[in-house]
């Protein structure tokens, strides 16, 4: 999988320092108020809200959130574990080798394919269509 940065905002807590709990299905804030669950979005994120009234207090607010209402989102994918633990494994020292090769094997076949073999695009969908396209241009 490839390696996406945080996008938090400079200054700003970033989601890992927000817990999770499993047990109780919530996320538990640095001040150690709890962000309770609110509904799924249709893309498969689970929305995680905060309380306005604890919040408005806070002294970690201006750390937290710009909302006008005073209330922090944390949104969690439906399958967030399976993503956490391919994290976790790329940052173990195999599959740091394995990466570094990436760029030696896999990236050069797709660059002669592009420039020897005319597959810089193509209208057709399927392995098996554009290896028959492709066996067609070889023909004499």
């Amino acid at each position: 999988m490839p390696y996406k940065r945080p996008q938090t905002k400079k200054g700003f807590f970033r989601k890992h320092e927000y817990v999770y709990d499993e047990y109780y299905d919530w996320y538990i804030c640095p001040a150690g108020q709890t962000l309770t669950y609110r509904t799924t979005t249709r893309e498969g994120y689970r929305q995680y809200i905060s309380d306005p009234k604890i919040c408005k207090g806070c002294p970690f607010l201006s750390q937290c959130t710009n909302s006008r209402t005073h209330t922090k989102q944390i949104h969690r994918h439906i399958w967030q574990d399976y993503l956490d633990e391919a994290e976790h494994l790329r940052h173990a020292e195999q599959n740091k080798q394995i990466y570094k090769q990436r760029k030696e094997t896999i990236e050069r076949v797709f660059a002669d394919m592009k420039e020897k073999h005319g597959m810089r695009w193509t209208t057709l969908r399927g392995k098996r269509r554009v290896q028959r396209r492709r066996c067609f241009f070889l023909l004499p």
